[in-house]
C-alpha cells in the first residue's frame, strides 16, 4: 500500500510541475551510472538568453567536466517567490535520486535552509546562488565579485556616451542590484565625471515587458546606452530599436547586434567544479564562496567592434589590475547621492561592507 502511495504521489508532483511550466530532466539511465546526481533548481528557462541560461550553461559545462561521474537533473521556470513551489521541486529531485540541490534564485533560499535544517535530509548538501543563509553541516552558498565587470562595463558606457546620461534597468532597489548600480557608476564616472546613471526599477527579477518598456523610458529621457540587472534581452532590444547601445548582463548574448557592446558576465562552472570534486572526495564542508575575476567566475563579456579600439584597450588595462588584486571598484573616497560617505580615501571595502550598501552613489539616481 504504501509502495503504491509513494507511486501516486510522484505523479501527482510530475503533473503538478507540469502545470506550472517546469520541467524535469528526462532520466536517460546516466543517473543510476553516476557516483553524484546534482539537481538545479531554476527560475527560469534554460533558453533565456541571460540569467537561467549562464546557470545551465556552467551545469553542463560542470557534467562535461565529470563525465560519467556526476549526472544532473534540473526543474525550470519554478516561482521562487512561491516557497511551497520551492520546496515541492528540492524534494521532487531529492525524490529523484539528487545528493545535490543547487538553488539558482534567490528566493530559493528559505526553502532550503528549511530542508537543510530540518534533519530529514542530512545525507543531501544544499547550495544557494546570491543568499546568505548557511549552516556548517550540509547547505552553503555561492555569489560572486559582480561588481568588478560592472565597472569595466560603465567604463565602457562613459567613454561612448554622446548625452552623458546612462540608462540602467533594476530589477529591485535591494543591495545586490545597488551593488552593481553604483560600481557601473564610479566606471563611468573614473573616464567621463560628467556622465550620469539614471535608473529604473521594475521590481521583477525577469519580465521582458517591463524591462523593455523601462528601457524605453530611459531611451526617451535621453540616454544613449542602456544597461540592465534584470533576466532578458528586453532592454538591448529597445537600444537597438532607438539606435542606442546596450550593455547585457548574465550571458554573452548579442542578440541585438546592433546595439550590444558587452555584458557583466557569470561562469558558473568555475565554483560548481571545485565544489562537486570536494563533495565526491568526501571533503566539502558549507562556505560562503565569493568567486572574482582572477578565478574566473566573474567577467567581462568580449567587448564588440561597436567599442573603440582605444576604449577597449583602457578597459583591459583596469581589467588586469583587478586580475592581479591591484584595484578594486570600491576604493578610495566615495560619496552616497546625500552627501554622506560610503568610502574613505585611501580605504578598500571587504565584502561585508559591499554587502552593506543600501543607496545609491553621487551620479546615480532613481526616477519613477
Amino acid at each position: 500500500m504504501k509502495k503504491v502511495l509513494a507511486i501516486l504521489l510522484a505523479l501527482v508532483m510530475v503533473f503538478a510541475f507540469a502545470a506550472c511550466g517546469s520541467t524535469p530532466a528526462e532520466d536517460d539511465g546516466a543517473a543510476d551510472a553516476a557516483e553524484l546526481t546534482v539537481g538545479f533548481i531554476f527560475i527560469g528557462a534554460i533558453n533565456d538568453g541571460g540569467y537561467t541560461q549562464a546557470h545551465y550553461d556552467g551545469m553542463k559545462a560542470m557534467e562535461d567536466y565529470f563525465g560519467g561521474k556526476v549526472a544532473t537533473k534540473y526543474l525550470e521556470n519554478v516561482n521562487d517567490s512561491d516557497k511551497q513551489a520551492s520546496l515541492d521541486a528540492a524534494r521532487n529531485l531529492i525524490d529523484q535520486g539528487c545528493n545535490v540541490i543547487v538553488g539558482c534564485s534567490y528566493g530559493f533560499m528559505d526553502a532550503l535552509d528549511e530542508l537543510a535544517n530540518s534533519g530529514d535530509y542530512d545525507d543531501v548538501k544544499f547550495l544557494h546562488f546570491s543568499g546568505n543563509k548557511m549552516n556548517d553541516k550540509n547547505f552553503g552558498n555561492f555569489f560572486g565579485a559582480i561588481e568588478q565587470p560592472r565597472y569595466l562595463s560603465g567604463m565602457v558606457a562613459g567613454s561612448m556616451t554622446k548625452s552623458n546620461k546612462l540608462g540602467y534597468v533594476g530589477a529591485f532597489p535591494y543591495t545586490e542590484v545597488q551593488i552593481g548600480i553604483n560600481a557601473f557608476t564610479l566606471g563611468a564616472q573614473s573616464v567621463n565625471p560628467d556622465a550620469e546613471v539614471k535608473v529604473v526599477y521594475i521590481n521583477s527579477w525577469g519580465d521582458p515587458e517591463a524591462e523593455k518598456a523601462a528601457a524605453e523610458q530611459l531611451l526617451a529621457e535621453g540616454c544613449d546606452i542602456i544597461a540592465q540587472h534584470s533576466d532578458s534581452t528586453g532592454p538591448q532590444l529597445a537600444a537597438q530599436d532607438a539606435g542606442a547601445y546596450a550593455i547585457g548582463y548574465n550571458y554573452n548574448n548579442p542578440v541585438a547586434a546592433d546595439a550590444y557592446l558587452t555584458a557583466p558576465i557569470w561562469h558558473h562552472e568555475k565554483f560548481l567544479i571545485p565544489t562537486i570534486e570536494s563533495i565526491l572526495a568526501g571533503k566539502w564542508t558549507p562556505e560562503s564562496y565569493y568567486g572574482s575575476m582572477s578565478e574566473g567566475y566573474v567577467d567581462l563579456a568580449p567587448m564588440t567592434d561597436l567599442v573603440p579600439a582605444d576604449v577597449q584597450d583602457k578597459v583591459n588595462a583596469v581589467k588586469e589590475k583587478m586580475v592581479s588584486g591591484e584595484f578594486e571598484p570600491f576604493s578610495g573616497k566615495i560619496e552616497y547621492a546625500d552627501g554622506s560617505i560610503l568610502c574613505e580615501d585611501g580605504q578598500t571595502l571587504d565584502r561585508g561592507q559591499i554587502w552593506a550598501i543600501d543607496k545609491l552613489v553621487k551620479g546615480a539616481v532613481g526616477v519613477n
